[in-house]
């Protein structure tokens, strides 16, 4: 009696079928919020920031999924309670906190010091994300309004202004729906079309193009167990090169001659219009005293380019009667780490005890 024989090829053929069916079938799930399904909050406890990182010894990833990103948070798992009042912390790399373990970073430094507000007790959550852009943190501070904030305070810096540099961020060209949107809702001075915003093509949807970002969010999940356990999110050098302090003698500012014009301001009032109260901080920078200080503050900006933007952000929050801290020169030099925003614990102490003050007189 004859056994039966496998019959390999019509299997492969049927398997390749199959596989080809769920590639493009794959491209009708577009729409489908995959990240909002997570394991944090509920088997791992809640990311104190937004992950972001590349080396697996953080446990940690970056990705472009908002969703994700917001679902691995903390404030998604905290419910409000009636004595909470909400802060929300928006900003580039210096408020995520480079170098600075979550307790040492604005966030964490404001939660350990008992400030308080409208007679309720302060509770803020860090959505720094280390990027500059204002485009980039209104489409954060978007996708955090459904949280209940009572206040958002938004720190900002003159590299984040550059009308020309707001959609560099990858974070931001990676989501070019949810920018046109932003585009279109609070009638942003940007194209909707524009070349750096990435347009999917419907092979770009299938599943072996976006395999990545499918890994991605597994790979969040993953890390997940070993953050909780750790508390470990980056890489804490023991030794790391320090900010540059002699600077190059030139004026320049991004081949701009003046800043007029040249900045989004549309979209720091996009973010300021808000049903929120915010407040708009400008971050501490570094103040060199080393070769060329005369002509530059620091690796990112010329005197004249620099002074002329405080100017310009004080007569905007004046004119559109905007809450509004200048903390440009509250830390000392040696008080910046690895870049001229990024502050060392002590220097973060500095600005939180800055903040904490305006918070509690938030609601005189």
């Amino acid at each position: 009696m004859e056994q039966n024989k496998p019959r390999l090829f019509p299997t492969l053929i049927k398997a390749t079928l199959l596989f080809a069916l769920f590639n493009y079938a794959f491209i009708l799930m577009g729409d489908v919020p995959f990240g909002k399904i997570s394991l944090y909050n509920v088997v791992f406890k809640g990311r104190e920031r937004f992950p972001f990182g590349e080396t697996p010894e953080s446990y940690n990833l970056s990705l472009f999924d908002l969703d994700a990103m917001f679902a691995s948070h903390i404030l998604a798992g905290t419910k409000k309670t009636p004595d909470e009042y909400r802060v929300l912390l928006i900003g580039d790399s210096s408020v995520w906190g480079t170098l600075l373990t979550p307790e040492q970073t604005l966030a964490g430094q404001l939660n350990t010091s008992s400030v308080s507000a409208c007679g309720k007790n302060v509770r803020a959550y860090n959505l720094g994300y280390p990027t500059i852009s204002l485009t980039k943190d209104l489409m954060i501070i978007d996708q955090a309004l459904p949280y209940q904030p009572d206040l958002i305070v938004w720190l900002v810096t003159l590299e984040a202004f550059p009308r020309a540099k707001q959609l560099d961020s990858p974070i931001v060209a990676n989501n070019a729906e949810r920018i046109r949107d932003l585009i279109f809702k609070y009638e942003l001075n940007a194209s909707a079309n524009d070349p750096a915003l990435i347009k999917l093509s419907k092979q770009d949807q299938t599943f072996l193009s976006r395999r990545r970002a499918v890994a991605d969010l597994i790979r969040l999940q993953i890390y997940g167990a070993l953050w909780s356990s750790t508390g470990v999110d980056q890489i804490y050098p023991e030794d790391y090169e320090r900010a540059q302090i002699d600077l190059d003698p030139n004026d320049d500012f991004h081949g701009i001659t003046s800043l007029s014009d040249a900045l989004a301001m549309d979209a720091l009032d996009a973010g300021l219009s808000t049903s929120v109260p915010t407040l708009l901080v400008n971050e501490p920078i570094l103040i060199s005293d080393g070769a060329n200080s005369d002509i530059r503050y620091n690796f990112y900006y010329s005197r004249w380019a620099y002074n002329e933007y405080r100017r310009t952000l004080a007569e905007y929050a004046a004119q559109h009667n905007r809450r509004y801290l200048d903390l440009w020169n509250i830390a000392p030099m040696n008080e910046f780490t690895n870049s001229a925003i990024h502050l060392t614990p002590r220097g973060e102490k500095m600005l939180a005890d800055k903040i904490a003050e305006a918070i509690q007189s938030s609601c005189k």
